[in-house]
């Protein structure tokens, strides 16, 4: 869990891309968003679902620093969210967020 929490805090994204993930994360539903925002048919525990977020929230910021013509801002907070969800609720130990 230090190490979620120091990826976690580590992150250093606009403001705006923050506060609209945090805002949204009311909206995430696991069942629904976590499978098509990683591209899998089942969805992975929490600690393996975060790695996916992790390294692929990293992918869209390289895009977005470079002005990358694939750059999707919609994906882009929709990932945060996701990450940010998915910390909070394994960090809760919630259910469905299980090691």
């Amino acid at each position: 869990m230090t190490e979620l929490a120091e990826a976690l805090s580590a992150l250093r994204r606009p403001k705006l891309l923050l506060d609209a993930a945090r805002h949204g994360q009311s909206g995430y539903r696991r069942e629904r968003d976590l499978g098509r925002l990683l591209r899998a048919p089942r969805l992975p525990a929490a600690p393996r679902a975060i790695a996916a977020l992790l390294a692929e929230e990293d992918r869209m910021e390289e895009e977005r620093r470079s002005g990358a013509g694939t750059y999707s801002l919609r994906r882009h907070v929709a990932l945060l969210i996701a990450l940010l969800a998915e910390a909070r609720a394994f960090l809760a130990g919630w259910p469905g967020a299980e090691a």
